[in-house]
This record gives structure tokens, C-alpha cells and sequence, in this order.
């Protein structure tokens, strides 16, 4: 018999938060109060997101020093601003696109689950966001954290297997008493490889209506659900 569960460790961009969303209607708004014109926002963000993966395999393999995802990401911002007619928005314009991420609405069910769930259980990101980020988007979103647990702690990102290891280290927990929660199947397999329970719960929209992967769970993880409300009641929070 498994040990009861003391902690949930959240993915948190696409998990928690609504990312895409997000940031189109934040650049739009800031569009319109720049007079800016027709700029094609969801293509600019979707173009953006590409470096997320690679620039993270490059730290973890050793081609990068430590890197942060907001350096990351604006690295890849002052790439692409100028094929979207933007290359001459000034410093200001350009640090304020580059923490929309720290400025990110959580899904509709988001806030309410993670408070029934933090009256039972220890609720942390574990998230390949920068501490800052999380702060302030927790900040920003209401999200209800008990602590912040993240790649930036580790100097690795995931799947590496310091930042599972490490998070379970810092709770002071077994692998077996903490529970990983993720809308990305990836991240639960090497979740469950060191030992933790697995919680899937669906975000078919997070890269929009082109979706193709983690439409569904694809293992008989711990917890199956459709939203935060139903990964509480499954887990009697």
C-alpha cells in the first residue's frame, strides 16, 4: 500500500495558466495602445514559443551556460521583431512584451481547485518558469502557492532528473508522497520514473485549435481529470 499523498507539484505554463490566451490579448492591448496595426500577434507568439524546448535541451546538454526563460525568451523576441515590422520598439516596449509571461490568467477552474486542493495538501509549481515569474505571476493570477519549486533552483530543467529530485528533497517528503500534476504526458512519465504519483489533467487548447499532442492521457496515470475541480474531488480535497 502506497504511502498517502502530503504534497501536489504543478506544471504550470499550459497546466495552471492559459498562456496563449494570455499573452494575444496582452499584445493586442498593447498594439492598440501603440497604434501599431495590423500585426499578426498569434503568429509572432506561436513563432516565439519555438525556442522554449531547444533553448532548455541546449542548457541541460552543456552547449548553454544556465540560461533563465526569460532570457530565453528574449533572446528570441529581439529575433523576431523585426520580421513582424517591430524591430524598432524601444528597451521599454520590449521588456514589457518579454514578461507577459509573468503576466499570465489561469484556466477558469485553476484558482478554485488549487485552494480546495492546499487545504489537504502542500501545493507548489514545479515549473521551468524563473522564481520571479512565478511570484509574480502567482502575484497576478491569485494563484495560492505554498511555496515556489522550480528549474531555476536546480540550474537544470526538465525532464532533467535533478528537478523532480530536488523538489521531492525540498518538501522533505518520499518520492511516493508527492504528486506531480501536468497536462503534458512527458512530464508525468519522468515524474513517475523517480518514484512520484501522477495527476493528468486535460488542456486540449493550450497551443489553440491546431492542437495535436496531450489531447488525452496516454498512460494509466495515478488521476485522470478534465479540470482542477475533479483532480480535487479524486483526491478528497
Amino acid at each position: 500500500m502506497p504511502p498517502p499523498i502530503k504534497a501536489l507539484t504543478f506544471d504550470t505554463f499550459g497546466t495552471v495558466v492559459d498562456w496563449r490566451t494570455s499573452i494575444n490579448d496582452d499584445f493586442r492591448a498593447f498594439g492598440r495602445r501603440k497604434r501599431l496595426g495590423n500585426i499578426d500577434w498569434r503568429a509572432l507568439i506561436d513563432e516565439w514559443k519555438t525556442c522554449y524546448r531547444p533553448a532548455m535541451e541546449a542548457v541541460n546538454d552543456g552547449r548553454w551556460p544556465w540560461t533563465t526563460i526569460d532570457q530565453i525568451y528574449r533572446r528570441k523576441l529581439d529575433e523576431i521583431l523585426p520580421l513582424y515590422g517591430l524591430g524598432d520598439l524601444c528597451e521599454d516596449d520590449r521588456v514589457f512584451l518579454n514578461r507577459a509571461w509573468h503576466r499570465l490568467k489561469p484556466w477558469p477552474d485553476a484558482v478554485a481547485g488549487l485552494k480546495r486542493l492546499k487545504k489537504r495538501y502542500i501545493i507548489s509549481p514545479l515549473s521551468n518558469g524563473d522564481v520571479v515569474c512565478l511570484v509574480n505571476m502567482a502575484k497576478f493570477a491569485g494563484l495560492p502557492w505554498d511555496l515556489i519549486l522550480c528549474a531555476e533552483l536546480f540550474k537544470r530543467y526538465k525532464p532533467a532528473p535533478e528537478v523532480y529530485l530536488g523538489a521531492i528533497a525540498y518538501l522533505g517528503l518520499r518520492p511516493q508522497e508527492v504528486m506531480m500534476v501536468a497536462a503534458h504526458n512527458y512530464d508525468l512519465r519522468h515524474a513517475r520514473s523517480h518514484g512520484m504519483r501522477t495527476a493528468f489533467v486535460a488542456r486540449p487548447t493550450e497551443y489553440g485549435p491546431g492542437q495535436r499532442d496531450n489531447l488525452r492521457a496516454e498512460e494509466d496515470w495515478d488521476v485522470i481529470a478534465n479540470d482542477f475541480g475533479e483532480l480535487a474531488a479524486a483526491l478528497g480535497a
